[in-house]
């Protein structure tokens, strides 16, 4: 907690858990610890990056307010995973019942601006705990790295989860060619078992085809010598 002579601010480093393409949002409370209405205004370096709801107002004695600060959704993660904008919270003593003018934060104003700069932080996102124990290999989900300031190792995510990516294309790679050569072997077999029935169809067709042309000299034969009998018995006759 960051405290001044005027508010209390809470907590001192705005820190999102960074999540590629996702809106994000964190929380700032600031407390007015003093006797007096104080009013307040919420600055940026980046202002197209971030939403501040609300940026300014005037707090009554002893009275809190929350700040949502949302960063919009990102395309590319910074280097290493670190962020250089900052946000500037000035505060100074209103008038009872006043509301809020950006005139109180002019320095022709003569009032005394307090100043409080806040950095952005990126931090791992919450993920629910893994069914899997944390000691198995095999199947275990990928994890990414968190430093002791709560930053998220970018380089080792990326490592990790493309590694997970690429060990599980081996696997359905793997099981895609299997099913292929299980499938080819039995159009192999089958084709083998049809040849097979053909060769012994050809056989039979075969020994069929000698047997018929062996038969036509024998029969021609047979009926030769039969009408030479029937010829020599007529001319004996005769």
């Amino acid at each position: 907690m960051s405290t001044g002579e005027l508010l209390s601010i809470e907590p001192q480093e705005l820190q999102f858990p960074f999540e590629l393409r996702t809106q994000i949002s964190c929380s700032l409370n600031l407390s007015n610890k003093t006797d007096n209405y104080v009013a307040f205004k919420v600055k940026t370096t980046n202002p197209k990056k971030y939403c501040v709801r609300p940026n300014t107002g005037v707090l009554l004695p002893r009275s809190t307010v929350n700040i949502t600060v949302t960063m919009q959704a990102q395309k590319e993660a910074p280097p290493d995973m670190q962020c250089k904008d900052k946000f500037l919270l000035q505060s100074v003593v209103a008038s009872p019942g006043a509301d809020f003018t950006p005139e109180m934060f002019n320095k022709e104003s003569e009032h005394h601006v307090e100043k409080c700069k806040l950095r952005v932080v990126y931090v791992a996102p919450q993920r629910p705990p893994s069914p899997v124990r944390e000691g198995s290999e095999e199947g275990s989900s990928p994890r990414g790295s968190v430093s002791d300031n709560g930053s998220l190792n970018v380089a080792e995510l990326s490592y990790v989860s493309r590694a997970h990516v690429e060990r599980h294309e081996r696997q359905y790679k793997s099981s895609d060619v299997r099913s292929v050569i299980s499938k080819l072997t039995e159009e192999k077999n089958s084709a083998i078992q049809q040849n097979n029935k053909l060769q012994q169809e050809l056989g039979l067709l075969r020994r069929e085809a000698k047997r018929n042309q062996g038969g036509i000299p024998f029969v021609y034969i047979f009926l030769v010598g039969l009408i030479g009998i029937i010829l020599g018995y007529l001319l004996k006759r005769t």
